[in-house]
């Protein structure tokens, strides 16, 4: 699968209908993938997607999707193409390449780690960079297993043993010297 968003304002008009005529290329290419887009509501998105895209046999444009639903189906799919930022650091975080459909993108990280593509709204080069990956085995796990430069998901696990390690001196794994802890604690009722 395919996972499709666009629906920033620098894509309205001709960018959104050079993203629409590369999802169509893409379907006719790749009859075996199905491509899934969750619509944005603005009209501006809604009406130029609906009259090219609608109807076709492997594009399904599905209604917004909650984030839990979204994460499953970023989870599903094999590559996203995106003009989404936020999408930019969630998807290599699953293993999953991202094509950056944008002239530009305020993550070039992710773009220097080899996470993601800028492809830009130019049809050809988004049906391109999407066939290569889908039928380039090493060039998809290249990109697949780039270190993501926005963490590895593990940034949670870090603060609780930080904070149990600060909150319970007591322990002989606190990390924090015996000499340090009343300097601690005083400069932390101070400021209470």
């Amino acid at each position: 699968m395919i996972l499709v968003t666009a629906h920033r304002r620098e894509s309205f008009g001709p960018g959104l209908a050079a993203i629409c005529q590369a999802l169509a290329e893409l379907a006719e290419r790749l009859a075996d993938h199905l491509i899934v887009y969750p619509l944005h509501l603005n009209p501006n998105v809604q009406e130029p997607v609906r009259a090219s895209l609608e109807g076709h046999p492997n594009i399904k444009l599905i209604a917004p999707q909650g984030y839990s639903a979204f994460v499953a189906l970023l989870r599903q799919c094999r590559i996203v193409l995106t003009d989404s930022g936020g999408l930019q650091e969630e998807a290599p975080a699953l293993g999953k390449p991202v094509l950056v459909m944008r002239e530009k993108t305020e993550r070039p990280e992710g773009i220097d780690a080899g996470t993601a593509a800028l492809v830009g709204t130019q049809t050809e080069r988004i049906v391109a960079t999407a066939s290569r990956l889908l039928h380039d085995e090493a060039a998809y796990q290249r990109m697949a297993r780039a270190v993501n430069p926005y963490g590895d998901g593990k940034a949670a696990e870090r603060i609780v043993a930080s904070l149990e390690r600060f909150l319970r001196p007591d322990r002989k794994d606190s990390g924090v010297t015996a000499r340090a802890r009343p300097a601690i604690r005083e400069d932390h009722a101070a400021k209470s």
